[in-house]
């Protein structure tokens, strides 16, 4: 069985810790590992490193390895970039494409296909709803796994199910996407019902079926080489695997799993997932709280202090802060989508931005001038590289760096400095066994991340 994990999407309800250069997935949310890197190790436990597939796109590809090498080297030859957000439906064709002609699968092979950013536990109790389901997918049928409510949730779609058990496995009798409260109230108390978890299992034959049938502008495209599929990935429709195919096709069984399940689609989610103190609240972070009960309070660098709260919602980051009412947090994608609306860039990425060799945090910036702290990983390197609009003044805080200016290359340490001209190709290295961290200084009328011209980049990033 082939494992394909998608960790493309760029999820707007959890803003603002999560932005769309920095989305859900590489959150850490409830522990010290992102709900990636618990899915990671969540899936190998099925399966080995050679048949898991991380589905992601360009954008986030430095953070998916930097994520697979803390976890394991044999991970990071696996990942295969979307060629533009499509959506499910074209991403899994993708997929199965990738499968046939690059990993030479059998056509009878099972795919199992689960998204990157969920909660799931017991871990053993899970491993045996997918063994099944690789069993039932041999016979020919389309798997999608239900959990059973927990309590009425519109941010969720549903799967009814019908007839007798087939062995742990229902017929579907039908899909329905976020419906409304009323309505979510009816199916708990008719009980045939299940949240629909986005995971899904099949062989990659009975799949290909159901596209040609059902998806034809997909599959029109899927019966291309590899490489055209790739070229012309943008034409594919943006659809679901739920509308695509699911939905429509005859072979759709359902199979539902007792345990606890979350895609922490919501701050609401989120809350109930963590460990709360005796008032009921979840806090993390620098928080004091006095007469505050059943509040979700995340704290980052500022002190939050409350008095005589309850049920809130309060996050801060470095340039944003959420106060929301418990039961609202599905309304936070609107204020994301009005952010975007003003071009504003706190909907697209934090302060802190992070890059294949390290992360940079805007202090302070204004008119023709902006300070950052960069950090450098030990032994990498930024592209050699030169500003036509603005020259750089670098101060060494912790570690030694490597520094190219023009024809000169020095050694520059801590309490140190280097000063970069305008229009001359440059680069910093951090040569050591430990973090280097500067400080930068911009000067200049135009101060982009655009104005770069690179020569030279071990990541094959362009100008």
């Amino acid at each position: 069985m082939k494992v394909l994990i998608l960790a493309g999407g760029s999820g707007t309800r959890l803003w603002p810790a999560s932005r769309e250069t920095y989305p859900k997935q590489f959150l850490k949310l409830n522990g010290k590992k992102s709900l990636l890197q618990q899915t990671i190790e969540r899936i190998l436990k099925i399966s080995s490193p050679e048949d898991i597939i991380l589905l992601t796109n360009e954008q986030y590809k430095f953070h998916v390895l930097a994520e697979l090498n803390e976890i394991s080297e044999n991970l990071t030859d696996k990942i295969l970039l979307e060629p533009a957000r499509r959506n499910t439906a074209p991403a899994i064709a993708l997929g199965i494409k990738y499968c046939l002609e690059r990993l030479s699968v059998e056509p009878s092979e099972v795919l199992f296909v689960c998204p990157s950013d969920h909660i799931i536990k017991p871990v053993e109790k899970f491993i045996e709803y997918v063994r099944l389901a690789e069993k039932v997918a041999k016979q020919g049928y389309l798997i999608t796994f239900g959990i059973k409510p927990l309590y009425p949730e519109t941010g969720y779609g549903y799967i009814k199910i019908t007839g007798e058990d087939r062995g742990g496995y229902y017929p579907v009798e039908r899909f329905t996407e976020k419906p409304n409260l009323e309505t979510v109230k009816r199916f708990l108390s008719e009980g045939n019902y299940f949240w629909n978890s986005g995971m899904f299992a099949f062989t990659i034959e009975t799949m290909i079926e159901e596209l040609k049938l059902y998806a034809p502008e997909i599959y029109q495209l899927f019966n291309h080489p590899l490489e055209a599929m790739i070229a012309n990935f943008h034409k594919m429709p943006d659809i679901s695997i739920d509308y695509a195919v699911m939905e429509k096709s005859k072979k759709v069984v359902a199979i539902p799993m007792d345990i606890y399940w979350s895609d922490i689609g919501s701050w609401d989610s989120l809350y109930d997932v963590l460990e709360k103190d005796e008032k009921g609240n979840v806090i993390l972070g620098n928080v004091l709280t006095k007469e505050t009960e059943g509040s979700l309070i995340i704290g980052n660098k500022r002190l939050i202090a409350t008095i005589d709260l309850k049920d809130l919602i309060i996050v801060e980051t470095d340039d944003a802060i959420l106060i929301a009412k418990k039961g609202s947090a599905q309304k936070v994608k609107h204020i994301v989508e009005e952010l975007k609306a003003w071009n504003r860039v706190e909907a697209l990425e934090h302060k802190t931005v992070y890059r294949p060799w390290g992360e940079y945090t805007v202090l302070e910036e204004g008119p023709r001038y902006k300070i950052k702290r960069i950090v450098v990983k030990p032994g990498a390197k930024l592209s050699l590289q030169m500003h036509y609009h603005r020259s750089e003044h670098w101060v060494v805080v912790k570690g030694t760096a490597k520094v190219t200016i023009g024809d000169k290359v020095m050694y520059v340490h801590e309490n140190e400095s280097a000063y970069v001209p305008k229009s001359t190709p440059h680069r910093l290295e951090n040569p050591g066994k430990v973090p280097l961290e500067i400080i930068e200084v911009q000067n200049g009328e135009y101060l982009g991340e655009d104005d770069i011209v690179r020569f030279d980049d071990e990541y094959g990033r362009g100008s």
